[in-house]
């Protein structure tokens, strides 16, 4: 990291950890995250941010003017709620809310972001404007789509927007950065199976049996990839929950059988196939036995895909920050979901990935996993990456639109 940067920051860094460890004690869902906002708020505000409440709801935008003359605006953004998820962490700042953690590191992208704020409205040394998102509701709830339906980039246009997420097996102080598809697009979907049930023990000639339509999807649906799509593409199917039945009664043949699962692609094409032949292979295997089959198919976002040129300003920012050792170019690209592709879809972006920790013998917890948690050494390293981005992209030289 550029030492004068280091100088600046190092004496609020401890600040800095103490407000993700706050943020993550109390942990809040998405559109809930009333506390955590209302600190963000007033942290901005503390440090000489225009601050705008409210915006998707739960949502804040900070904006920082740079000293020096210039029309072009960036967006900085970072997610602030937490997962429905028990933590066994033991920590001392554990969550106090129960079934609600940090599990997947927003606590620390909103300090990160936090510091940097700070550090832009000290220095102000860029020429046009900085928007800051602290964005509620990534994990399923629609907080990016909800920011941009209340008029995010009408009331805060922005040329060019970023996003940072930190990634679990990368080392602390390690940026990766790629151009093209980053993270999938995260699809839900659900069957219902329908028939007539009866009694098992006596009378089951007489039924429709769901549970032997649902045993031959369960396996058919995972020949869907395999199958369908080409062995260049991605994709992943996954069944993660199966409900039927009454463990008490088992001499009752169920009149309905559940599965439900998610799909994640970065091809719409693929998309496509998959939810096709979904549908197909649950209605053809229903009907062959007799009975009925409902197909619920949910399209929860895009697959992230970073833009060129906001590619190759994020590849520098990230080489300014930690140096061509600990820069990786060819970081390769994860099936997760990330809703910040919703504003993507808006203004070309893109989202960089840093280092939440590995050692040799052990990797740091996995996102989403109760013993997460985030690694507060990278925050230094996350404010370095955005002061660079900040740098690249407002250096006077690049013009806007």
């Amino acid at each position: 990291m550029p030492s004068q940067l280091h100088e600046r920051i190092h004496p609020y860094l401890d600040e800095l950890k103490s407000l993700r460890q706050t943020i993550h004690q109390y942990a809040e869902l998405g559109l809930e995250e009333v506390r955590t906002s209302a600190l963000v708020a007033a942290k901005l505000r503390e440090w000489g941010v225009e601050v705008t409440e409210g915006v998707g709801k739960t949502g804040v935008v900070g904006v920082v003017r740079g000293k020096r003359e210039g029309s072009r605006s960036v967006g900085l953004r970072a997610d602030m709620d937490a997962l429905p998820l028990p933590e066994q962490t033991g920590l001392p700042y554990r969550s106090c809310n129960a079934g609600t953690m940090h599990a997947c590191g927003h606590d620390g992208h909103t300090a990160m972001l936090l510091g940097a704020a700070r550090y832009l409205a000290e220095t102000r040394d860029f020429a046009g404007t900085v928007v800051l998102i602290f964005q509620p509701a990534e994990e399923g709830r629609g907080g990016a789509r909800a920011m941009i339906d209340d008029g995010l980039f009408d009331r805060f246009p922005c040329d060019a927007i970023y996003g940072l997420h930190n990634r679990p097996g990368l080392a602390v102080g390690h940026l990766g950065v790629r151009p093209g598809p980053v993270m999938a697009g995260g699809d839900r979907w659900r069957v219902t199976f329908q028939g007539s049930g009866g009694h098992g023990g006596s009378t089951p000639h007489l039924a429709t049996d769901v549970t032997v339509v649902a045993g031959h999807f369960l396996l058919g649906v995972q020949t869907i990839v395999s199958r369908n799509v080409a062995a260049r593409d991605t994709a992943v199917l996954s069944v993660g929950y199966a409900e039927s039945g009454a463990r008490d009664a088992p001499n009752v043949m169920p009149a309905q059988f559940v599965v439900g699962g998610v799909c994640r692609t970065y091809d719409l094409t693929v998309r496509e196939i998959l939810e096709k032949r979904m549908r197909a292979l649950a209605s053809s295997l229903a009907q062959a036995h007799g009975c009925k089959a409902e197909v619920e198919y949910w399209r929860s976002g895009y697959a992230v895909v970073n833009a060129p040129g906001p590619s190759a300003v994020a590849a520098q920012a990230a080489l300014a920050a930690v140096g061509e050792a600990n820069f990786h170019a060819d970081i390769p690209p994860s099936t997760g979901g990330e809703d910040f592709a919703e504003m993507m879809q808006v203004v070309p972006g893109c989202v960089g990935l840093i280092g939440n920790g590995a050692d040799a013998l052990k990797l740091s917890p996995r996102l989403h996993t109760p013993h997460y948690d985030f690694n507060d050494d990278a925050i230094p390293h996350g404010i370095a990456y955005w002061a660079s981005i900040v740098a690249e992209e407002l250096d006077g030289n690049r013009s806007a639109g």
